[in-house]
This record gives structure tokens, C-alpha cells and sequence, in this order.
């Protein structure tokens, strides 16, 4: 069965507010904060001029040596200062990050959480940090087609799109262990509750099929206080796929024929009736043709063979009179 286009929400039905059946998460350990940087230009050209400056001393007492010999001394503290400084230099590239629009650094000082760097381009942080890459761009997860069953009991296939992004870094590193598996597992988790609560199409109520719109910001709001704990931010969501499982989907197509069939002989039924009580009116009030009750009775079966008939009507040409 193919997918079900999902109409929006008719003006007749009045969306219920979310019903949020989600667990009760712990609270984060951490929550994010700016970490402290410098310009990565300035760190850059620190990092560029100390192991050119280190090189430079080190040269340097080695020509002093070569001229002076009797230097001992100068010649020593240009050579250790000139080392020192050329490993503090590669060391303090290790502080110099690269921040792309879209992306953040999580800083890390010994295992303690430090701040994060959401500024893009070149930042320069403590080098004794490590930073951890995470992307804060807005992603859609669509969920795998799940077949559950409806509020009815009536198995169907359901399958959604989630719009979100990570909101705090801190606790998507921190607070669970993958956070984008962990929006995978809770968004699935939701849909299949939302699905189970309503059914399929329905008169009078909410269902899957008539009032998608509502039914999906239920989800959005269900989903949202699922993955919270991970610092995630849920934009949008809507169903992608919708259909009656295939072992009843030829059973419910017959019915929505069957009910498709129904509706349009009931048109065509009143169609007719408005259409013979017109006819017989005008010849009343006119009175250019004399109808006594039989007659009546049978221009009105005529008519109503010919409107409401499914095959064109075949005259029959009376020779005679109605009464013979």
C-alpha cells in the first residue's frame, strides 16, 4: 500500500494538548560555558616566532663559542634558553584550534571539563587541554518503518523525520555515552508510543491519517523531553511514511471503496431526487401537461432510472396509451 499524503488538521477538530510520557532523566553532571581563549592569530604567531627565536639563540652561542671560547658561561644560557624555547614553542601548538562555522571544541583539562569554544576560526586555548570536535549544525534523523499496531489493535507501518541539533555540548559529551545513538533509540521509542495511542483514521477523534499535524507536535514535545538530558534540541518533526501493514492493507482498501462508493450514490441519489422534484414542480405550475397521481408516479420512476442508473438508458417507444 502506498503512503498516505497526511492532510492538515481540519478546522472542526481541536488539537489536544501534548500528553509527555517520557521518563524522568537524571540531571546533567555538567552544563556548558565558554571556555577562555585568544585569538588563534596571536597564539599562531607565538607558536611561528618561539621556534624561530629558539633556533636563533641556540645558533647564536654556538657562534659565540666558535669566537669566544673563553664565554663558557653566555654560551650555555644561549644554547638552554634557545632549546627551551623552541620546545615551549611545538609545545604551545597544541593550544592553537581550528573552529569551523557549525562546529564547536569541547576543552578538557586533565579530564575536568573546562568550557567550550563555539567562536569560529583560529583560537588558541591552554595547551595542556584537550579538545574534543562536535558539530552544533541543524541534522535530520529519519527513523527506520516501524510496524506497530494503532489504538485500535490494527497493525500499521509508520516512519518519521526528527530536525534537531545539539544545543549544549557539554552534556552531549558528558551526560550519555553517544548522544547520536541515543537520539536514534529515544526518537523510535517515541514514535512507537505515539502510535500506539492513536488510531489509524477514526470519526469524531484524533487519528494518524486526518490530524497528522497535531499528532507530530505531540511527538516533537515527546521526543524533546526524551533527549534533553543529552542537550538536545528537537525542531521539527513529521510522519514520512503511513500505511496499514501489508497482511489487512487489501482488506482496508476494499473498505475505503466500498465507503468511496457509498458516499458518491448517496450524491448521486439526492442529485436526483432535487432534479425530479424541480421537473415535477415546473409541470404543476405551468399546467401544460395534465399529471394525474398514477402518471406522476411514473415520470418519476423514469427519471429517476435515467439520473441514477450506472449505464445509458435505453427508450422504449409505447405505441399505445399508460393505461393499456
Amino acid at each position: 500500500m502506498t503512503d498516505v499524503t497526511t492532510p492538515e488538521t481540519t478546522p472542526e477538530t481541536t488539537p489536544l494538548d501534548p500528553q509527555i510520557d517520557a521518563p524522568e532523566m537524571p540531571q546533567p553532571p555538567v552544563r556548558e560555558h565558554q571556555a577562555r581563549s585568544i585569538p588563534g592569530a596571536l597564539g599562531l604567531l607565538c607558536a611561528v616566532l618561539g621556534p624561530l627565536a629558539g633556533i636563533g639563540l641556540a645558533l647564536g652561542g654556538a657562534a659565540v663559542g666558535t669566537h669566544s671560547p673563553d664565554q663558557t658561561a653566555l654560551i650555555a644560557v644561549m644554547v638552554v634558553v634557545g632549546v627551551l624555547l623552541l620546545l615551549a614553542s611545538l609545545f604551545a601548538w597544541n593550544g592553537v584550534k581550528m573552529v569551523a562555522p557549525g562546529e564547536a571544541r569541547v576543552i578538557q583539562l586533565f579530564g575536568r571539563y573546562v568550557g567550550t569554544v563555539r567562536q569560529d576560526g583560529l583560537r588558541w586555548v591552554n595547551p595542556l587541554t584537550s579538545a574534543t570536535k562536535i558539530s552544533t549544525r541543524v541534522r535530520n534523523h529519519e527513523t527506520a518503518v516501524l510496524k506497530v499496531n494503532d489504538a485500535g489493535g490494527s497493525p500499521i507501518e509508520i516512519a518519521a523525520v526528527i530536525v534537531w541539533q545539539v544545543e549544549d555540548t557539554a552534556q552531549a559529551t558528558f551526560a550519555v555515552d553517544d548522544y547520536e545513538e541515543f537520539v536514534t533509540t529515544q526518537a523510535e521509542t517515541a514514535l512507537r508510543h505515539i502510535a500506539t495511542n492513536y488510531p489509524y483514521e477514526a470519526d469524531g477523534t484524533l487519528s494518524l491519517r486526518d490530524n497528522a499535524e497535531s499528532i507530530t507536535d505531540q511527538l516533537t514535545a515527546e521526543v524533546t523531553a526524551r533527549v534533553s538530558a543529552a542537550g538536545v534540541q528537537v525542531i521539527e518533526s513529521r510522519f514520512t511514511h503511513l500505511a496499514y501493514a501489508p497482511e489487512i492493507a487489501a482488506a482496508m482498501l476494499q473498505r475505503q471503496q466500498a465507503g468511496a462508493i457509498i458516499a458518491a450514490r448517496q450524491q448521486i441519489v439526492d442529485g436526483a431526487c432535487g432534479m425530479v422534484e424541480s421537473a415535477v414542480s415546473r409541470i404543476t405550475e405551468r399546467d401544460f401537461v395534465h399529471l394525474d397521481e398514477e402518471r406522476k408516479a411514473a415520470m418519476v420512476s423514469n427519471l429517476l432510472v435515467v439520473l441514477c442508473g450506472d449505464r445509458g438508458p435505453q427508450p422504449i417507444v409505447n405505441s399505445g396509451s399508460l393505461y393499456q
